[in-house]
């Protein structure tokens, strides 16, 4: 628990840039949300206090949009997400609806898993699409998708696989034993010329993409349609999946608990998550405004 005393200490040493930001994106779980995935009334009133500032607020997220039912209650203005690392944009004002997609290609993603079983047996996988989460018998029980469709892989990214209509956001590669950094190098080695890979999770699980789709990629999209510079963005992350939105944006803020790979890359750093860093530091960026 932070301490009145230990915020405004910590407030008044803050690195800051040299002006207020037109945007704010920052990632969820690690950063933005407690570990028990609950977001503060301090975190709270800073989200409505920035945007009532004239400062959106993006959450960029590797999450799918089935699962921001966390955060849709706290947006205020544009009420947009980035979700699955990029792959797809979020209405968060209808339901959660989809409103972009950049996927991953079926024929990529069966490339992804030939390259990978050659290189470290043992692996297992998960398709994460537009319509739901399905993953193979030998991927860890998933109960926060119960509806979930346990099958080997080339049914689930083959045309009789549930959800086969809808477009895929996500492959998913877990590895019982592997350290999840070494992991996350072999597979790029293995496989970067069929997708992009990435993790978020403090085990040996990976996150691939479609060739070209970050965080980052969808973010600068989304800013170019609003006329917001990179400079004009702060962004909060912890984890390798943030590591491309930190460096595309003007300024950058490590959580205190974040991955060593994250804490180099960023310009500065804030408290960790639970003890609200990303609240602490928009309250400090709204001084400069």
């Amino acid at each position: 628990m932070v301490t009145v005393t230990d915020a405004a200490a910590t407030f008044r040493r803050l690195p800051l840039p040299p002006r207020a930001p037109r945007l704010i994106a920052t990632d969820l779980d690690g950063t933005l949300l407690h570990d028990d995935k609950s977001v503060s009334e301090r975190t709270v009133a800073a989200l409505a206090a920035a945007e009532k500032a004239g400062i959106e607020v993006f959450f960029v997220t590797g999450r799918p949009a089935r699962w921001m039912d966390v955060v849709s209650e706290h947006v205020h203005g544009h009420g947009l997400a980035i979700c699955a690392n990029g792959a797809a944009v979020v209405d968060l004002h209808r339901g959660r609806e989809i409103v972009e997609v950049r996927e991953l290609s079926p024929w990529a993603a069966m490339a992804v898993v030939g390259a990978l079983r050659d290189v470290a047996p043992g692996v297992a996988f998960a398709v994460e699409r537009a319509g739901g989460f399905h993953y193979e018998p030998a991927y860890p029980p998933f109960f926060e998708d119960p509806g979930a469709e346990v099958a080997p892989i080339g049914k689930l990214l083959g045309e009789g696989g549930r959800d086969a209509d809808q477009p895929v956001l996500k492959l998913l590669v877990h590895h019982p034993e592997l350290d999840p950094d070494a992991f996350l190098q072999l597979a790029r080695r293995a496989a970067g010329e069929f997708a992009e890979f990435t993790r978020s999770s403090p085990t040996a699980l990976l996150e691939v993409s479609g060739r070209g789709v970050s965080k980052a990629g969808t973010l600068a999209h989304c800013c170019a349609e609003r006329g917001i510079a990179s400079e004009e963005v702060v962004a909060f992350g912890d984890m390798p999946n943030d590591l491309e939105m930190l460096t595309w944006a003007g300024t950058s803020y490590a959580m205190a608990n974040a991955h060593p790979e994250v804490r180099e890359a960023t310009t500065f750093q804030t408290l960790s998550n639970n003890e609200d860093g990303v609240a602490v530091t928009i309250e400090a960026l709204l001084t400069l405004r």
